[in-house]
């Protein structure tokens, strides 16, 4: 009898999951349709939402890093809202802040106004262009899904989730982001140029009468759904041994390769490999498998490390940079 309860209940998550996966499969096909050439970016993008998480977008100026997000809201059915930030921008602007009212019978109280973070998808764009000051009034919301104003808290909407835009740091009048911040990225997403052929399709769509508006495949309660599902899906062992072995060789002094440890400067802690578990099993379900593999793991290194980590000075004069220790990481442990 119970053998036959749990055949049942194995049978309903399998069912559960290719229904995701098939959503998942429209909504891709969707943005698909409106941003070219970036399927590894959009991939990425949605492991990101579907592990529950935070993304940072890195890339120059015009690769369409806004329009992803936009398209992102849209396609997912999520109320989204977006700040600019810019060097004047302050943490009220984000948060919200108390304003003090006065009733008919000249009663005075105050009144917390909303900011823009009560929202379930944020964009933050060009989040390296605020001070590090501005910077960190999203740390408690992007932990805590909540925030904190005059010692009253105030929860965050269902699902929540940061998906900023960065330039990259030699472009003038950006500020680095703190590692308390780069932390709470689950990914980091670098966005390149595109493929020429990629290039020649936008320019057909986007300058021969009107542009392909992106349209609604979902609402929030799917992907609250596939989030669910994601965190049921069964992680091998030689996929968490493997999570552990390049997240503990990625630190300093390590022993996972020897000619490595005196190269990098700080490395990832535990939440790292928290975000390992998650996207691969998130990898998996996007691509419609129901467990994930070392693979997964191999392609989501540099996503997850590279904000995660940094090599010394005098790496860097020879030469050296993040993602070649992360591929020879990956060579020699995986």
């Amino acid at each position: 009898m119970n053998d036959t309860i749990s055949e049942e209940l194995k049978g309903q998550a399998v069912a559960h999951a290719e229904e995701a996966a098939q959503i998942l499969a429209k909504v891709r096909e969707g943005i698909g349709r409106v941003i070219f050439g970036q399927k590894d970016v959009i991939d990425q993008t949605l492991i990101t939402l579907l592990a529950g998480g935070h993304g940072l977008l890195i890339g120059v100026p015009g690769l369409a890093k806004t329009k992803l997000v936009e398209t992102l809201g849209t396609v997912l059915g999520l109320d989204w809202k977006r700040i600019q930030f810019t060097p004047d921008l302050m943490p009220a602007d984000i948060i919200g802040s108390e304003v003090l009212e006065e009733s008919g019978d000249h009663h005075r109280a105050f009144r917390f106004l909303k900011g823009p973070v009560f929202t379930q998808l944020l964009m933050a764009d060009e989040i390296n262009r605020a001070s590090p000051r501005t910077q960190s009034a999203l740390l408690q919301s992007m932990q805590e899904r909540q925030v904190t104003v005059a010692g009253a808290r105030y929860d965050l909407p269902h699902p929540f989730h940061v998906l900023a835009t960065q330039n990259p740091l030699e472009q003038e009048g950006t500020y680095p982001l703190p590692e308390a911040q780069l932390d709470r990225f689950l990914l980091q997403i670098d966005i390149g140029y595109p493929d020429k052929d990629a290039e020649r399709n936008m320019l057909m769509a986007t300058t021969f009468g009107d542009e392909h508006a992106p349209a609604r495949v979902c609402g929030p309660e799917a992907l609250v759904a596939a989030q669910a599902i994601v965190r049921r899906i069964p992680v091998g062992e030689q996929v968490v041994d493997s999570i552990l072995r390049l997240v503990r060789a990625a630190r300093p002094e390590a022993d996972g390769a020897p000619d490595l440890r005196d190269v990098i400067a700080w490395g990832p802690g535990p939440r790292a490999s928290q975000a390992f578990m998650l996207a691969a099993r998130a990898r998996a379900l996007i691509d419609g498998r129901l467990a994930p593999s070392t693979d997964d793991v191999v392609a989501l290194a540099g996503p997850v490390l590279r904000h995660r980590m940094a090599i010394n000075f005098a790496a860097r004069a020879e030469g050296m940079t993040v993602m070649r220790v992360i591929d020879r990481l990956c060579q020699t442990l995986l």
